[in-house]
């Protein structure tokens, strides 16, 4: 669930599902902050509103945002914890090691990185 790295391959609902849980996390939409509508967001994306309703759903699946028919889909307390704990651990468990593996190529040493800064 990084948005950082683009993937062709991945399919737009979870492009769109990292878009907004990003946008959770950087409190763009804080607890309690209304998602916008399927339709304002497929028409802000240019994506179909069936695909951002599956991305929407994803949301609901987890928890992580509460419908009120008629009236929209809200973010639960705790979300944005949530998301950034399960985007710690994908980062740690997907792409920290590519960096290493990486950085131990390039026979660059963590300790140097904090001095470019």
């Amino acid at each position: 669930m990084n948005p950082n790295r683009p993937n062709p391959n991945r399919p737009v609902y979870l492009k769109l599902r990292d878009q907004i849980a990003a946008a959770i996390i950087d409190g763009d939409y804080p607890e309690g902050a209304m998602l916008p509508s399927v339709r304002a967001l497929a028409a802000e994306q240019g994506a179909n509103p069936l695909t951002v309703a599956k991305a929407y759903q994803q949301f609901q699946n987890d928890g992580l945002v509460e419908v009120q028919r008629g009236v929209g889909m809200y973010v639960v307390k705790g979300a944005a914890e949530r998301l950034r704990s399960r985007e710690r651990a994908a980062f740690l468990s997907e792409e920290w090691p590519e960096i290493r593996s990486r950085m131990a190529r390039l026979g660059l040493d963590p300790a140097d990185l904090a001095l470019t800064s």
